[in-house]
């Protein structure tokens, strides 16, 4: 590393880098050009991650949270992004770390534990990382052996038949206990599907009944998991889908499954040549984004409609007309996958790459006709959350985080500075926006009593002050997000920007 590099990252210190932390960063590029990065660019804090868990610490709260926020609102994303001086080449191969942060009339606490999973196991035993990632192929990892031998369960977290489960994409789901949040092992749904993946975002009914999906890119297969309110499997189809692509999320309707393929493909032969799973993909805009309709009592029957080339992690919720021949569908809309193929990898030593903002975008599938057509809006959002009780039926608002920094302003951050409700009927919108020097991350809504009608509650979530070097904790009137926070906590320190998280209640 060269000396200005070493001395400009020492600077960085007060938002957590040592001198061990420079010193093994010297080893690896990466790792040197993010720490090198990170004295310029102090929101990288939020991306430095952890190599232990986070013990438990109390927050300065200003204002006051409602009852109905009382309970234990919890996190999952990456956190441990380097490990023996070596950092990983993508934001989505790190450890996964549930953070869960205690809301109670004395106040508000914070902790945040690993899930120990396989991977993670081995790895802390060679101090370095061992096995293959998403993003990450060095010569020499471990190849591949089963999904679960590279699980990092980093990505998103249920509440199921009085279990919680940590998810991720490629493989099994990883049971954690939701008050001392110890691994308890991996779920096998059947022996016969034991270790298929199963995706990270299940939807549940009103009704409790809980779809979820897998993706199997080298067989080219799709997996339908249908679990019972009580925990309890009822059925698991697969199906075999042409050109397989990486699906992220899905939608439910009253009698369908729905999925969008983005135009970005599996490549079998890439992976057999070494590859890792993220550059085993490549962009096929010629295929357009397909959508796949399955019947929910017997997805073999399938149904293929068309849409302009595109990549889409995030669904919002579906709904259809009473015959099921029409679905209305909000999703988060890119014209490529400059997101995961540049951005979120180059964050990882630093360089900043950023990609064609996402754009909500309201989606209607005629099946009668065979047509789809969609309203891409101007809102560059993401992380859609509806009020859960309308999951599969009619609804009204969808909250989103947003970015609305004027455009062209060179004190902008990588990331969303804004909460966002959104009115689905009428476009009409209310917003908040924190300022260009806080990172927003998902809030998702809690609803004020079991009676509460749609959108009437409240938003829980959690954002990064650059300035104030801390993470906070905040709330939001659901029905009225322009006004700002109701409440905040603030951690003193900077927690690992995660994915996505729920709330549970006391």
């Amino acid at each position: 590393m060269q000396r200005r590099s070493f001395l400009a990252a020492l600077g960085a210190a007060p938002f957590g880098l040592t001198l061990q932390d420079v010193m093994a960063a010297s080893v690896d590029p990466w790792a040197a050009g993010f720490a090198a990065a990170r004295a310029q660019y102090p929101w990288l804090a939020g991306y430095q991650g952890a190599s232990t868990d986070m013990p438990t610490s109390t927050l300065k709260v200003e204002g006051t949270f409602p009852p109905a926020l009382r309970g234990a609102f919890y996190r999952n994303g990456p956190a441990r992004h380097e490990i023996g001086g070596v950092r990983y080449h993508h934001l989505f191969d790190g450890d996964g770390m549930i953070q869960r942060y205690d809301i109670s009339e004395q106040g508000v606490t914070h902790r945040g534990v690993f899930v120990r999973t396989d991977k993670f196991v081995a790895d802390t035993a060679a101090g370095k990382p061992l096995r293959a990632t998403f993003g990450t192929a060095n010569p020499d990892m471990e190849p591949v052996s089963t999904p679960d031998s590279i699980n990092v369960a980093n990505t998103s977290l249920v509440m199921h038949g009085n279990e919680m489960l940590a998810l991720w994409e490629g493989g099994s789901a990883t049971r954690v206990d939701p008050d001392s949040l110890r691994t308890l092992g991996v779920q096998t749904w059947r022996d016969d599907y034991r270790g298929m993946p199963f995706s990270a975002h299940p939807k549940v009914e009103p009704d409790g009944t809980l779809w979820n999906f897998g993706v199997s890119s080298a067989a080219g297969l799709l997996t339908a998991y249908c679990v019972g309110a009580d925990g309890a499997l009822k059925r698991v189809q697969s199906v075999k889908v042409p050109d397989v692509a990486m699906v992220h999320d899905f939608a439910v309707t009253q009698h369908h499954l729905v999925f969008l393929l983005p135009s970005f493909i599996y490549d079998v032969e890439r992976s057999r040549e070494g590859m890792s799973f993220l550059d085993a993909h490549e962009w096929r805009p010629e295929l357009g984004m397909r959508v796949l309709v399955l019947d929910k009592n017997d997805v073999t029957r399938m149904r293929w409609l068309q849409l302009p080339a595109g990549f889409v992690f995030h669904l919002g919720n579906a709904w259809s007309s009473p015959d099921g021949q029409e679905i209305h569908l909000d999703y988060v809309r890119s014209d490529d996958a400059t997101i995961v193929t540049t951005t979120l990898r180059e964050l990882m030593r630093g360089q900043i790459r950023p990609a064609p903002g996402a754009r909500l975008t309201q989606l209607h599938l005629n099946l009668r006709t065979g047509r789809a057509d969609q309203a891409i809006t101007e809102h560059v959002a993401e992380f859609p959350k509806v009020d859960a009780r309308r999951t599969a039926l009619r609804h009204r608002a969808l909250f989103t985080v947003a970015h609305t920094a004027p455009s062209g302003n060179a004190q902008a951050l990588h990331g969303f500075d804004t909460v966002m409700r959104f009115d689905t009927d009428s476009g009409q919108v209310q917003q908040y926006r924190f300022g260009h020097r806080v990172m927003v991350e998902e809030h998702v809504f809690v609803p004020a009593s079991a009676n509460a009608r749609e959108g009437e509650g409240w938003l829980i979530g959690t954002v990064f002050d650059v300035d104030a070097g801390c993470t906070k904790l905040t709330a939001f009137d659901a029905r009225n997000v322009s006004a700002g926070p109701v409440a905040m906590a603030s951690l003193n320190g900077v927690a690992p920007l995660g994915l996505h998280g729920l709330f549970r209640a006391v």
